[in-house]
């Protein structure tokens, strides 16, 4: 562990242990090293018998699961977490839920505070281990009011178990505000409080520690420690800098081409005035050498930006073989559009293991916004695309007893049992979405009742053998409030 993690965990453990404080935040920009920070202290938590940890969650909007940004998820999640090592908390959850177990799930903030938190701790018997909760990337949470809501429970609480939440995030506004509602109870850790020097040398440990792990016949050949340092220099205090660069750079086993990456690198990121100017540096060398004019056609480079942009707006874990059908493209073709882009989309090596994603939400926003108008993608160019191959899903794969059951008597199968493929469980549970978020939802009229509406028991099937009826139901209003459906 490099210095400065050191000296941070450090700081959050005697906290957990000694301050009267029931809720530290610890805050720092995009790429700084929290949500790394975050799982280090999980462990050493999970492995520190004076404390106990009640329960994570990890927000995130590039895990391509909206769950993950679901701020109903979270107080579930840490309830179930807690269930799993207290009986005591277990057995007083357990009354609470009784009279109607899967309401509250779906309920706001507000009302999943009391039944799955505060009543339970309130039956723990005396304890003097504090419980430990710990949220990551608050930030990335997809509703901001709800979010608002869920601190406003967290930071007005009272309990008579000792309880204590770390919360991580950006600086964003709408956090920023929950916690300063009440100071007297909160605890605020700046990670950019922490010498930039000092940064700096963790970088360039990091990147010579990568680089000697990955030799080639001389690797004195392409890299020297003034090129070490220039890198570090250049990551401007951003550990996500360090890694983007590093395994760009590593992408290549060849000699010359690993060299001329690093080169290529250290010359084009100039220093600026912007926090995010060199990690906004580095994804745009990567964008562009990844498409270079002279190798890439007008086909493959729109192709390329279709791609990408679907992994960017996809609602949940895809498969190489799932967007294949979604986008009714080749695998080979994909795989071969993002060989060059591995260094900020993950693409998992099975064809049918889903978790092709970005490797950082900094690069989603990048990607979006941030983007020179050439290398700019419209988030609708997903929408649209995705829109169109859930309902091209939707009326190849529909038809009747799409599950395979044996009896009507019988219960419904698990979509474990592979008669539901990953490209149709997307299709039956985003394809709204996706049109509702495209700029001009009538233009799938006429698709929507050609494709979905003929076969409209057949995905309820689906969705119950997926367990999401209740979820059917919400996508059909949202439905008739997004588009014309038309009588035949």
């Amino acid at each position: 562990m490099l210095g400065t993690r050191v000296r941070v965990l450090s700081q959050l453990v005697d906290w957990v242990r000694n301050d009267l404080k029931s809720i530290l935040w610890l805050s720092g920009m995009a790429g700084v090293g929290k949500t790394s920070i975050a799982i280090t202290l999980c462990r050493m938590l999970e492995e520190d018998a004076t404390v106990l940890l009640g329960g994570t969650f990890f927000c995130s909007r590039t895990a391509n699961d909206e769950r993950r940004s679901d701020v109903r998820r979270i107080l579930p999640t840490l309830a179930a977490h807690l269930a799993d090592v207290s009986p005591s908390f277990a057995s007083q959850l357990a009354v609470e839920l009784r009279p109607n177990p899967g309401s509250v799930v779906y309920k706001p903030p507000s009302d999943q505070f009391f039944p799955l938190l505060k009543r339970p701790l309130e039956a723990l018997e005396p304890d003097d281990r504090p419980i430990i909760f710990i949220i990551d990337a608050l930030d990335e949470c997809s509703d901001e009011l709800e979010l608002s809501e869920l601190l406003k429970e967290i930071v007005t609480h009272t309990c008579t178990a000792k309880v204590k939440f770390i919360l991580i995030s950006r600086p964003e506004t709408h956090v920023i505000g929950s916690l300063d509602s009440n100071q007297p109870r909160n605890e605020i850790l700046h990670l950019e409080t922490i010498g930039r020097d000092d940064v700096t040398e963790d970088i360039r440990m990091y990147i010579g520690n990568k680089f000697g792990q990955n030799p080639l016949e001389d690797p004195e050949t392409w890299y020297s420690d003034a090129d070490v340092h220039a890198l570090a220099t250049i990551a401007n205090g951003l550990f996500i800098v360090a890694s983007t660069v590093v395994t760009y750079i590593l992408d290549t086993e060849d000699v010359g081409d690993r060299k001329g990456c690093l080169q290529a690198t250290v010359s084009a990121v100039n220093e600026s005035k912007v926090a995010t100017g060199p990690l906004d540096e580095i994804y745009e060398l990567i964008i562009t050498r990844a498409s270079p004019a002279m190798k890439v056609g007008p086909h493959e480079l729109v192709q390329t930006q279709r791609i990408l942009a679907s992994i960017l707006v996809a609602r949940m874990p895809l498969s190489l073989e799932a967007l294949s059908e979604l986008l009714n493209a080749r695998i080979d073709a994909i795989r071969g559009s993002l060989h060059r882009l591995r260094a900020v989309v993950h693409v998992p090596e099975e064809p049918d293991q889903p978790g092709l994603r970005t490797v950082h939400a900094s690069f989603d926003d990048y990607i979006f916004e941030r983007a020179a108008s050439d290398v700019r993608i419209d988030r609708s160019l997903g929408e649209e695309a995705l829109s169109r191959g859930c309902l091209r899903v939707l009326a190849e794969r529909l038809h009747f007893n799409v599950s395979h059951v044996q009896s009507s008597y019988r219960p419904n199968p698990s979509s474990k049992t592979g008669f539901i493929p990953l490209s149709l469980e997307y299709a039956c549970l985003q394809w709204i979405y996706h049109v509702s978020g495209w700029v001009e939802p009538s233009a799938f009229d006429t698709h929507i009742n050609d494709a979905f509406r003929p076969r409209l028991l057949f995905w309820l099937e689906v969705m119950s053998v997926l367990g999401h009826v209740q979820r059917a139901t919400a996508m059909l209003v949202l439905a008739a409030m997004t588009v014309r459906f038309q009588r035949k």
